[in-house]
């Protein structure tokens, strides 16, 4: 009892400053604060791009002056699909750069001793052994058709190293898997394959048509619920001590094919499952991209992850109830 006293009173001297506050992961945070009681009394602050735009130096350290975190939380990014990251490598890789140097200058500056930064497993070498490690990410360069990201989200990683040896900060990564949840990019052009397939399933649910999935639906994708990875990105900001990288997924066996996805989103939809069509015409992409959470689960063996059906039904319900307003 004792340590909850002294713990909730450290909480309340908590102030998480939570970049990139409105996205997917922001939003899961978000609903992770409010439903965790253990940070009841520490202070989350969520920044969306209306609030800074973290490009411009003067306006990064505005806020950071304005909100003085002890703690960040680093999700803001410059992001896009496969088309928008081939057309504008330039912007991708200038604007990633200046966000990631602005937060870590004004982080450190104002004496923020914790960043945690967001990276992605987009960003590791194209040719690589699996499972995949946190520490492979820089042992051969990325796929060319986004190397202007890649290099700039690979640089967040050396970034912090450079600011840990220099100034004995602890700033640190962690590389989710593909994420899904409420709150997502619906977009079918743009947005992931879990929120693009919703999306499409709304659409010929509502047009009385076929489900066309592009590919034969073998590849097998791993996939982590968003507020599983809002709890884990919480616990190595407030709890996790360590400045090693975390590879955020569920475990290696927990993989689902393409189509296993398709299906368990048509039917949380109640979508009849022999219109779900695959137009193998259209290709495959990798295999798999499977990740080790190895380093997670020394540090977390206990830590259940949502049933992927639960996680699903709970994602789609918001789609369907937030359709109308939702990014797509």
């Amino acid at each position: 009892n004792m340590r909850m006293k002294v713990e909730s009173r450290l909480m309340s001297e908590v102030r998480v400053l939570v970049t990139g506050g409105t996205g997917l992961v922001g939003k899961a945070i978000e609903w992770n604060a409010k439903n965790n009681p253990k940070y009841a009394n520490a202070q989350f602050i969520f920044l969306s791009s209306s609030d800074a735009d973290l490009r411009d130096l003067s306006q990064t350290k505005a806020c950071f002056e304005k909100h003085r975190p002890t703690h960040v939380i680093h999700l803001a990014a410059i992001v896009g699909g496969l088309f928008k990251n081939m057309r504008m490598k330039v912007e991708m890789m200038v604007d990633n750069l200046a966000i990631n140097n602005n937060v870590l200058r004004c982080a450190n500056d104002l004496g923020v001793n914790r960043v945690v930064s967001m990276t992605s497993t987009c960003v590791f070498p194209d040719k690589i052994e699996y499972p995949i490690t946190e520490d492979q990410i820089h042992d051969g360069p990325p796929h060319s058709s986004n190397e202007g990201y890649a290099y700039a989200k690979r640089m967040v990683e050396v970034l912090s190293r450079c600011y840990n040896e220099q100034y004995g900060r602890k700033y640190t990564t962690v590389i989710p898997t593909n994420v899904f949840g409420p709150h997502d990019n619906y977009s079918i052009q743009d947005g992931h394959v879990a929120p693009g397939l919703m999306h499409k399933c709304l659409l010929a649910k509502k047009n009385g048509t076929d489900l066309t999935i592009w590919g034969s639906g073998k590849p097998l994708r791993q996939f982590i619920f968003s507020r599983d990875l809002a709890a884990l990105v919480v616990w190595a900001t407030l709890e996790y001590e360590g400045c090693d990288s975390l590879m955020l997924s569920p475990d290696a066996d927990d993989e689902i094919s393409i189509a296993d996805l398709a299906k368990m989103i048509a039917s949380s939809m109640s979508f009849p499952l022999e219109r779900l069509v695959f137009d193998t015409s259209k290709a495959d992409g990798q295999f798999k991209k499977t990740v080790s959470n190895k380093r997670l689960r020394s540090l977390r063996p206990d830590f259940k992850f949502t049933p992927m059906e639960e996680a699903m039904r709970t994602s789609v319900q918001w789609f369907e109830e937030n359709f109308e307003t939702c990014r797509k």
